[in-house]
């Protein structure tokens, strides 16, 4: 089946490596939309003096909207277009094109509704990694499993991605973060709407460029964002939608979990405070419901974990007939 493809790249502070990557990008889709989110350096301005191409529409934000606004604004444009995929790239050239049609094979084949990068997928590839840059990710990993549901992929902020239309405009673009959680954001939207994520193994290249991302500033609305995302993923999944085993885990292992820290913690300080050994007894069933407490809450992690989405959303006929 043929897909047409249009590939999405946000720019700022990236004019010098940007008509390069343009140039790449066009050889691999049928339509390139390049976003000036108000950039200081005027990529967009930039490129239209090096590159003239029908393929090409340079869209100019008059402010900056951040690295999710200005994607979400080249993903509006492209599904006015009719384009059945979109990818998203980075103007910084750390992304290869020549891994697009990688990237957009699983989506073409309707096996899987997102793709997106993994530069952790074989030990070569981290060695051009930045310690520190390593160290983030891994982190952030673990916290977008929880927030997101998608417990077999790595690499969250990874932003080479490809998206189904379909998909695109199964989820709610205007709730998904503008700014650099977008990907994390979008991982959370995908999974309430039940589509397929597939990681795609990949090797950046880090060159001179500079990341325009501030890491003390992130860090508080990362762990934030991803905390709120978690709550509102078990809420949708375990009880708005459905009221099944791993719910009634989850209860058991919450109050189970809580009685025995909050009864613990008191016996122990009645202890302290008269002299007075507790007995046996409220030992025991302080020790035994934070045990059975933990107990329930991993059987539910493991029914989270298996309870990933296996059916893509894209070969579906109800989102087909979505308007």
């Amino acid at each position: 089946m043929s897909n047409r493809i249009a590939a999405v790249i946000p720019c700022y502070r990236v004019s010098a490596q940007l008509p390069d990557v343009v140039r790449g990008v066009l050889d691999q889709v049928d339509h390139v939309y390049c976003i000036d989110d108000a950039c200081p350096e005027q990529s967009g301005r930039v490129l239209e003096q090096q590159l003239s191409d029908p393929r090409l529409t340079i869209l100019f934000n008059s402010s900056n909207l951040g690295v999710g606004g200005a994607v979400k604004e080249g993903y509006r444009a492209a599904l006015r277009d009719g384009y059945d995929i979109v990818v998203k790239i980075d103007g910084d050239g750390q992304m290869d094109p020549a891994l697009i049609p990688s990237l957009c094979g699983p989506l073409r084949e309707c096996r899987a509704d997102y793709c997106k990068g993994n530069r952790f997928f074989e030990l070569a590839y981290l060695q051009s990694m930045p310690a520190l840059r390593l160290f983030g990710n891994t982190v952030l990993s673990l916290l977008s499993k929880l927030s997101s549901g998608y417990w077999r992929i790595l690499d969250p902020t990874n932003g080479f991605t490809a998206i189904h239309a379909e998909v695109l405009r199964a989820i709610p673009l205007p709730k998904i973060s503008d700014r650099y959680f977008f990907e994390s954001d979008l991982l959370f939207r995908l999974n309430i709407a039940r589509a397929v994520v597939q990681d795609v193994p990949m090797q950046a290249r880090y060159g001179e460029e500079k990341s325009n991302l501030r890491i003390h500033k992130v860090i508080l609305p990362f762990l934030s964002g991803h905390v709120r995302n978690a709550c509102k993923r078990v809420f949708y999944t375990y009880f708005l939608r459905d009221f099944n085993i791993a719910t009634l885990e989850l209860l058991a292992g919450v109050v189970l979990l809580g009685f025995g820290l909050v009864f613990g913690m008191s016996a122990w300080s009645a202890s302290v405070a008269s002299g007075i050994p507790a007995s046996a007894g409220t030992v025991m069933l302080a020790g035994l419901s934070f045990l059975l407490g933990v107990q329930f809450l991993l059987a539910f992690l493991n029914y989270d974990i298996q309870n990933v989405p296996a059916l893509p959303l894209c070969d579906s006929a109800r989102y087909r007939a979505r308007p």
